[in-house]
């Protein structure tokens, strides 16, 4: 009786342990953002980190690796990778600035900025799902395709913006005072957080990248699954372009060079696991502001360009280590 008891005791420990390690990692981002933001605050309120100039300008230029993180939080719950994210922007860019500068439509300029995204989205999907090509290596692939296409195009020249309309929309405007890239972010996590928490297109997802056998057992057309995440990974990726172009007022190969990474690192620091099954759309906004004051902070402080390259992929590195970590525990 008593060693029945005793065995009892032990599985109950083991369970809170459990329970503590698991809100442990939920929380881990939140609880991150929180040190580094009164750190920088305490350092750094000299040199205006604090500042409302400051802050806004941190969610300005996060925004579009914010959007982007909305989807690869799916990509990567859904067990896959997008490496060609930075490189649809940059490509979409490019087509919206030569369409307007061509038509000056600003309906055409998104429908083919953001037909780019969707197609190339199927086109990793179609890699990965017929193909059966690893999605790392199928969208490596595509990502230089891509980005040599967007370099080639224009013999690597910027295409000018000159639609005030357009860049007013979805660059450097601004509605009571909020900026448009402001908004525009809060409108995709707004969306993204309903599809994930509230769809059965999430559950499917999360169930897709947590066991894709069970899955299948249950029912799940996993390709389809995976397909409907590289082409939202595609539309999103497309339309941060857009915002680039708006907010450069101009279209360049060169925008959303490495974005991929900072996409990984944001939405793995949020809570999501590389090998898949996890994920917090909620999170992945948190994990990219925090790499954004990280950055912002970085250049506040007068690090070089390298320097702050280096301190990167340092974040980049920790937020893969902590996903494996967490995944350990886990099991």
């Amino acid at each position: 009786m008593q060693s029945k008891q005793a065995n009892l005791d032990k599985k109950t420990s083991d369970t809170k342990i459990d329970l503590k390690t698991i809100e442990w990692n939920k929380y881990m981002v939140y609880i991150v953002f929180v040190i580094v933001f009164l750190a920088f605050s305490i350092f750094l309120g000299n040199k205006g980190f604090l500042s409302s100039n400051n802050l806004f300008n941190i969610l300005r230029q996060t925004s579009m690796i914010s959007i982007m993180a909305v989807a690869g939080t799916f990509v990567l719950a859904a067990g896959q990778i997008d490496l060609t994210v930075g490189a649809v922007a940059a490509m979409t860019a490019m087509c919206v600035s030569l369409v307007l500068q061509s038509t000056n439509s600003i309906i055409l300029a998104l429908l083919t900025g953001l037909g780019f995204g969707v197609i190339c989205g199927a086109v990793n999907g179609f890699l990965v799902t017929i193909l059966k090509i690893p999605a790392f290596l199928a969208t490596l692939g595509m990502m230089q395709i891509i980005r040599g296409s967007a370099m080639w195009i224009t013999n690597t020249a910027a295409v000018p913006i000159k639609n005030n309309q357009f860049n007013s929309v979805f660059g450097i405007g601004s509605v009571g005072g909020i900026s448009v890239l402001i908004l525009w972010t809060i409108l995709f996590y707004v969306v993204g957080v309903f599809l994930f928490n509230k769809t059965p297109f999430g559950k499917h997802t999360l169930a897709t990248g947590g066991n894709e056998l069970s899955a299948k057992y249950s029912g799940i057309n996993t390709n389809l699954i995976k397909l409907k995440v590289f082409i939202m990974s595609g539309a999103f990726a497309a339309f941060a372009g857009i915002l680039y172009a708006g907010r450069m007022q101009s279209g360049r190969y060169s925008f959303g060079d490495g974005d991929e990474m900072s996409v990984i690192a944001a939405v793995v620091l949020g809570g999501a696991a590389m090998n898949g099954g996890s994920g917090s759309v909620i999170g992945a906004l948190v994990g990219s502001l925090l790499m954004g004051i990280i950055k912002n902070a970085l250049i506040l402080a007068g690090l070089s360009s390298s320097q702050q390259t280096i301190v990167q992929g340092v974040i980049i590195v920790f937020a893969v280590a902590l996903s494996n970590l967490s995944s350990k525990k886990n099991n």
